[in-house]
């Protein structure tokens, strides 16, 4: 299982998770579904960041597209502008951003941990999407990348059971299915191009400002 095809199951089950949370917010099922999205955003968030030549450039698109997805995100959800939530690419921006400053410490001469406590009160007082759990999630794949896979996919989920459990909620536990998906994860790009990789940007802002002009 490539990046692409995990890209595809992430953008699909979020869009399932997006449908049942608009219209048939009365059904679970669908935002059961949908707890597979985030943990493979997170997961290729953090392969993402230790492969790109890029960083800076990686982060300007994540910031570029949380402002476009913003105005379809409070529509689509909220029914008008407003600033109580904000979309699910400011959690990554500040996870990409957080990674960053923690490989950056020394030579910034930073306390790694004043960097992580920064970087949750920040999506805590922004209410991004996933709020300050979407950092632990990102963060949980980040500190075990050089552990064999096993090893690491079973801290990563027994953080994030503990984590849901503490703080979220029941449904939420669906969430470490997620890493059933991510063990069969091959290393490989799969089909890459930019029009690809423009699609999966768009793509979210694209099927909010749909569903909205659909309500």
């Amino acid at each position: 299982m490539n990046v692409f095809v995990l890209k595809l199951i992430a953008l699909v089950t979020m869009i399932i998770d997006h449908y049942g949370a608009i219209f048939q917010s009365g059904v679970t099922e669908y935002r059961i579904i949908g707890r597979l999205a985030f943990p493979i955003y997170a997961f290729l968030l953090v392969e993402g960041y230790l492969h790109t030549r890029d960083v800076k450039k990686y982060a300007r698109r994540l910031l570029l597209f949380a402002l476009i997805s913003e105005i379809p995100f409070d529509l689509a959800f909220r029914g008008g502008l407003e600033f109580s939530h904000q979309n699910i690419f400011f959690t990554l921006f500040i996870g990409l951003v957080t990674m960053y400053f923690l490989d950056k410490s020394e030579d910034y001469n930073l306390n790694k941990t004043l960097v992580i406590i920064v970087a949750m009160l920040v999506a805590t007082i922004l209410f991004v999407d996933y709020s300050f759990i979407g950092i632990v999630y990102i963060l949980s794949f980040y500190y075990t990348r050089d552990m064999e896979k096993k090893e690491r996919l079973l801290k990563v989920g027994l953080v994030m059971l503990v984590v849901n459990l503490a703080l979220v909620g029941f449904t939420q536990q669906f969430a470490v299915f997620s890493l059933i998906l991510i063990y069969f994860y091959n290393g490989k790009l799969g089909p890459r191009n930019k029009i690809l990789q423009a699609l999966f940007y768009i793509m979210y802002p694209l099927h909010l400002l749909v569903f909205y002009l659909i309500q």
